[in-house]
């Protein structure tokens, strides 16, 4: 088993995304770490009318090709962490 992909076939929003392959879609990044990152996170969203990011059309975290790009982005993540830590 690798820990760089995961399904969860069970989840009842499996798979989470309109459109998304199935047979390829990684759950490994349910919820995207790199949501923080606002409109830096290289990914394909929106905002809502109410200022909420939107993701639902977004398939990066899910693409497995896409592990090792979202694992080099952690010190972005890190650092914004600081930042608002005020450290």
């Amino acid at each position: 088993m690798s820990s760089r992909f995961f399904q969860n076939r069970d989840c009842e929003y499996f798979p989470c995304h309109a459109g998304a392959d199935a047979e390829r879609f990684n759950c490994l990044f349910c919820y995207c770490p790199l949501y923080a990152l606002g409109r830096r996170c290289g990914g394909r969203f929106s905002y809502t009318p109410d200022g909420v990011k939107d993701c639902s059309a977004c398939l990066v975290p899910h693409r497995p090709e896409n592990y090792d790009w979202i694992c080099a982005r952690f010190p972005e993540i890190a650092a914004l962490c600081r930042e608002k830590d005020g450290a």
